[in-house]
């Protein structure tokens, strides 16, 4: 590195993404912390050890973590691309980490490169990068397995689709899920991976809700909704999530939006 200043490389909930970050850490000869932490994890699960980095004089790098803490910029560095800094041009924080460690263009790879399009936009994102069947196979593949999805959450997925429902001629799809790993469904319904295809879909989960489709939703539901998260390729599509909310009450908005708009 070239840059003098010493970091602790906080890691938030698991994905393809992070646990690549957390390799590229490791073949950089970086501190890192990794508490295996779930997705949407927020810095307070780490606050002892980021006070005692901050003591020793070592500036804590929270990727993915929720600043719950009320932490000053001063004090840490935030890397992320969810929430207001979800947006398609936006950085990844793969391609964030990568330029804190002031790494050469030549080492990012074509994995990176798969990586974080797969992070931003999924498969779309794949697909604007040319990427062969058997690539597009292999990230999302990997991305299931990172997130912690089984065989028999894969196999709870094929059985939810088979009951789905379409509502508002066909702008939405929902699917009752007996587990909350919702990229088991949206792999499935992907046409890339032999699925019939959505326009839009939520996915109903014990004590979650997730929504995936066109930005213009995403971000209705993310404003009327600002407890939850978001991210993706906005504005031009992505997802959104709640905990705790009431499925009818998410349902009747978007039905509400779908059929003002026919």
């Amino acid at each position: 590195m070239k840059s003098q200043t010493k970091y602790l490389f906080c890691l938030g909930g698991h994905d393809l993404e992070m646990l690549t970050i957390k390799q590229l850490l490791e073949d950089n000869a970086q501190p890192l912390l990794d508490k295996h932490l779930s997705w949407g994890a927020t810095a307070s699960a780490l606050e002892s050890e980021i006070k005692e980095a901050h003591q020793q004089g070592i500036t804590p790098v929270l990727i993915e973590l929720h600043n719950d803490l009320a932490l000053h910029s001063e004090q840490i560095i935030l890397i992320d691309h969810h929430g207001p800094l979800a947006r398609k041009t936006q950085p990844t924080a793969l391609h964030q980490v990568f330029k804190l460690l002031s790494l050469p263009s030549s080492s990012w790879t074509r994995w990176f490169e798969l990586v974080a399009a797969n992070d931003r936009d999924h498969i779309a994102g794949l697909q604007a990068l040319n990427a062969t069947q058997a690539e597009i196979i292999t990230i999302r593949q990997a991305d299931r397995r990172a997130q912690g999805i089984t065989a028999n959450d894969e196999t709870s997925a094929k059985k939810a689709i088979a009951t789905m429902e379409i509502k508002a001629n066909g702008a939405l799809n929902i699917v009752q899920l007996s587990h909350h790993r919702s990229a088991a469904v949206v792999d499935k319904l992907h046409p890339a991976l032999g699925g019939i295809g959505f326009r839009n879909l939520l996915i109903r989960s014990p004590q979650e809700l997730n929504f995936f489709g066109q930005g213009q939703w995403v971000q209705a539901l993310a404003k009327a909704f600002p407890q939850g998260w978001y991210g993706g390729a906005l504005p031009e599509r992505g997802f959104w999530g709640s905990h705790n909310l009431k499925a009818n009450t998410v349902i009747n908005f978007l039905l509400t939006k779908f059929n003002a708009k026919m």
